[in-house]
């Protein structure tokens, strides 16, 4: 036996912690050296930025987690065994420590070279893959990472960095002032007060008080792997489904590939609670599941994904083609791909931006399904995205109240999905009606709604809100550079032909499928216009663009 793993995870160990044979092990020696350890010695802390890959020969050795009492053992390896998780593919910081328990020989493999094994040895590349990909799922199940969060339920800026750690596939310790007894000794431990929260204790020293997601990423290095003075061959705003499937396709063809997100991979797709059109999925995958695998994807093949970093702006006057981040720092790119998305519409509602994170929310995962449990709700918006929140919020609340601009849902929603709405005592849909007004002190307390052909309204005593109505894009940053519909989304291809007057299009040739009106940058997914607003078909345009990145790059 390899590993020895502590019995909360020993029902996935064959996964999680397999043991190599002595013929895959030698398959790995050419790309590895031979290390001799001895007892006591630290292989790698957390904070190292890309540490390395041990395969042991013989001897033993542990892998623990720091924290404020010591250390917790999260395994011990032994011969046959070998260390790391997904860090290691993406190239971001450890957070674990490796320390020598029994002499003896190990192989020491760098980022590089894993990387490369992984891309050359089928098998070997499964059986890694898997292992990192479990030992993650592991550790966010333990809560065992670099991150304690402390925070309130009643606090919008709390659940948006659990979000944000827990989109990321980041594990963290999450402490519920509201309920933990023991959480004043924590707070005065590390001299804050109630008034700073939500408070992110990283790597047991770094103490942020109320941190924007940046802040934190910061902390945490997420993005110290990255050089932003490189050239790139191809950089992709958004990392939703479009521009993560564009991600992998460009870096498995060879393509130096950076992608940048606001925030965490999935873009909107991220906030489905389950998605069941989607080709291969019989039984359905949520949007996070399906967001964490195209990411892990995309690092296997060498992309780059630089995430809480908002690109400003697009200098497209001139070759290589610059973006500035919000920092001010610029990435070059010969060619670029906007896959920014959209987000979902606001209501025009005075005093909705109070209650953002406080009782209204814009996606439908566990973590805000746990606090609806036994309580009515209401979904807004007649799509897809809505129907999905209602089916699996209905799992959890007493009544689902859908609020639908339209007299129907055959318009807009799949047809499995009406059906099941239909069909659910818990799910009651209200037609040409819309909310008018939101009550409450810290948090939504009284909803009220108005029917649209009546004029009648209703107050209900509800304090969860899930808005999930029409998109808009995210083209702010885009002004005056590439053409644009009236609402702005991106135009493509042939829907240029009427606006190029205004764009003058500098080629002997016409632009393509996806291309805008500068050459080499293109649009693909949510953000561009007359695109099916299906999960499918964005995943789908990400992947076509690369065929024609590589004719532009041709011509460079």
């Amino acid at each position: 036996m390899a590993s020895e793993l502590t019995p909360l995870a020993a029902d996935i160990r064959g996964d999680a912690f397999p043991t190599l044979t002595a013929e895959q092990i030698d398959r790995i020696r050419p790309l590895s050296k031979v290390r001799k350890v001895q007892v006591g010695e630290i292989l790698f802390e957390p904070g190292d930025l890309d540490p390395a890959c041990f395969v042991l020969l013989s001897g033993t050795m542990e892998i623990v987690q720091p924290d404020i009492h010591g250390e917790n053992l999260v395994v011990n390896h032994e011969a046959g065994g070998f260390t790391g998780d997904i860090s290691l593919i993406s190239g971001r910081r450890s957070f674990m420590r490796g320390r020598v328990t029994a002499a003896g020989e190990f192989l020491e493999m760098s980022n590089a070279q894993m990387r490369t094994l992984v891309a050359r040895d089928a098998e070997l590349s499964e059986i890694f893959m898997r292992a990192f990909i479990v030992r993650r799922v592991v550790l966010i199940n333990r809560g065992q990472g670099n991150v304690i969060l402390l925070g309130s339920q009643h606090s919008a800026k709390t659940l948006r960095l659990r979000e944000f750690l827990t989109r990321n596939g980041h594990p963290f310790t999450y402490v519920d002032l509201d309920s933990d007894a023991s959480a004043q000794e924590m707070l005065d431990h590390f001299q804050v007060t109630m008034e700073e929260i939500p408070i992110a204790i990283c790597n047991n020293r770094t103490v942020l008080r109320n941190p924007t997601i940046a802040e934190l990423a910061k902390s945490l290095g997420l993005n110290d792997h990255i050089a932003a003075s490189e050239m790139r061959d191809l950089v992709i705003v958004g990392a939703g489904p479009a521009g993560l499937a564009a991600a992998v396709y460009g870096a498995s063809e060879g393509l130096d590939v950076l992608v940048i997100d606001a925030e965490s991979p999935g873009g909107q797709a991220a906030s489905s609670s389950r998605i069941e059109n989607y080709l291969g999925f019989p039984m359905g995958i949520s949007g996070n599941e399906l967001a964490g695998r195209a990411s892990a994807q995309a690092h296997k093949f060498g992309a780059k994904v630089m995430i809480a970093t908002c690109v400003a702006k697009l200098n497209c006057e001139r070759r290589p083609y610059e973006l500035v981040l919000e920092g001010g720092q610029v990435i070059r790119a010969r060619t670029v791909l906007i896959a920014s998305g959209a987000h979902y519409k606001k209501p025009k509602i005075e005093n909705l931006a109070k209650f953002e994170g406080r009782g209204v929310y814009y996606g439908a995962t566990y973590m805000e399904a746990q606090m609806c449990l036994k309580a009515d709700t209401v979904v807004v918006g007649g799509g897809n995205s809505a129907g999905q929140a209602a089916v699996y919020l209905s799992q959890t609340a007493s009544k689902v109240h859908m609020l639908v601009r339209s007299g129907e849902l055959s318009d807009t929603m799949s047809r499995y999905l009406i059906q099941r709405i239909e069909e659910n005592p818990a799910i009651e849909v209200h037609y040409h009606t819309e909310i008018v007004g939101l009550e409450g002190v810290a948090q939504v307390e009284r909803v009220t709604w108005q029917d649209k052909n009546s004029g009648e309204t209703s107050t209900n005593d509800i304090r969860h809100v899930f808005i999930m109505a029409g998109g808009s894009p995210r083209t702010e940053w885009l002004k005056d550079c590439v053409a644009m519909d009236p609402k702005g989304f991106i135009l493509t291809g042939r829907d240029l032909d009427p606006v190029l007057q205004g764009h003058p299009w500098p080629l002997r040739r016409l632009p393509q499928m996806l291309e805008t009106s500068v050459p080499g940058v293109f649009a693909a997914g949510d953000v561009r216009a007359g695109n099916v607003k299906r999960v499918a078909s964005a995943v789908g345009e990400g992947s076509i663009s690369i065929s024609l990145v590589h004719r532009v790059l041709a011509e460079l």
